[in-house]
Formats: structure tokens, C-alpha cells, sequence
């Protein structure tokens, strides 16, 4: 048996998949329940509690996203979405951080949805990022993708 046919039910969605989908079910349940004036403080404590639960190494990296991302651009209110920070404006996602140790992958990642406005005049350009760690140079071009995706 491979290791595709260990980790896939017979639905075609891997264990790490349901487990998103289903945050992801809890996410809108929560947030339907929320008053008006406590939801995007709830929302931020939400993502700020799930970075806390991270393993170290993603912990680093995603509360610098966070940070960098809450100082670039205040008009985006931090969220969960698929049980991971995201960042979104007049509630569609922007921008968000996938954990890699939570998807079982190598490294976690940075990526734009399409309400991103990433686009070029080359039609072609990056909408997700593997990030392992933070250099100054990571930090700057991060800065510079989230300035242009809410321009």
C-alpha cells in the first residue's frame, strides 16, 4: 500500500483535509454566533491562540506574518480559516499562513486567495510562498506583496 493510498479515505480526502474541513464547518458556526462588536476582537484572539499552538519553529514564523501583515495593512482583520491564521478584508481572505507541521508537509506557507490584487501584466505571478524562516530580505518582499495586495 503507498503512502497516498495510507492517508486518503475512500471519499479522496486525506486526514489533514477533513480535520481543515471541519474547523473550517466550526469557524462559520462560531462566527454566526458572535455579536457585532466582539467579533473581530474574537477573531483576532482566535488567531493569535491557534499561533500559540503551533510547534516552535512555525510559532516564529507565523507572529511575524501576523505582525507584519496587522502593521502593512489595518484594514485586514485577522481570522481562521481552514483552522489557520488568514487575514481578510470585508470578510473574504486575503492573504493567509498554513502551518507546515499541522499539514504535514516540509515547510508551512504564505499565499494570496484571488481577492489578493497580485495580478500582472505578464499573467503570471506567485500566490503562495513556502516559508521556513524570516530573513530581513523574507520580511521586506512579504511587506511589499501585502502592500500591493490590498492596493
Amino acid at each position: 500500500m503507498s503512502a497516498d493510498t495510507d492517508t486518503k479515505s475512500t471519499n479522496g480526502f486525506s486526514e489533514e483535509e477533513r480535520a481543515a474541513m471541519k474547523e473550517r464547518a466550526a469557524e462559520l458556526k462560531k462566527e454566526a454566533t458572535r455579536g457585532r462588536g466582539t467579533k473581530a476582537a474574537a477573531a483576532e484572539l482566535d488567531v493569535l491562540s491557534k499561533i500559540a499552538e503551533m510547534e516552535e519553529s512555525d510559532r516564529a514564523v507565523a507572529e511575524r506574518i501576523h505582525a507584519i501583515v496587522t502593521a502593512t495593512a489595518p484594514e485586514l482583520s485577522p481570522k481562521l480559516w481552514y483552522g489557520q491564521p488568514a487575514y481578510a478584508r470585508k470578510g473574504k481572505v486575503v492573504c493567509f499562513f498554513r502551518s507546515g507541521h499541522v499539514d504535514k508537509e516540509r515547510y508551512s506557507t504564505f499565499g494570496f486567495t484571488p481577492e489578493a490584487n497580485l495580478d500582472d501584466d505578464s499573467g503570471l505571478w506567485p500566490t503562495s510562498y513556502a516559508v521556513t524562516e524570516l530573513s530581513g530580505k523574507a520580511e521586506k518582499a512579504i511587506t511589499a506583496l501585502v502592500e500591493k495586495a490590498v492596493s
